[in-house]
């Protein structure tokens, strides 16, 4: 699964360690998401959502969305 949380978190001037301490998870789980190391559950990828102002449908595609 590909996202584009980095860039939309750097449109919004965030670093990994805010965005993570407003979603309740450490600087490392963020960067392992931006990465592609790590899928989120539902449940972050929606507070990832939220705190950057975007849909999950955004922040996400896969190969059969388009990614």
């Amino acid at each position: 699964m590909k996202n584009t949380i980095r860039e939309r978190r750097r449109q919004l001037g965030l670093s990994q360690e805010e965005l993570a301490r407003r979603c309740g998870v450490s600087r490392q789980t963020v960067n392992a998401i931006e990465n592609d190391k790590y899928d989120p559950t539902l449940a972050l990828a929606f507070a990832l959502a939220r705190e950057l102002g975007t849909t999950v449908d955004a922040l996400f595609t896969t190969e059969e969305n388009g990614g």
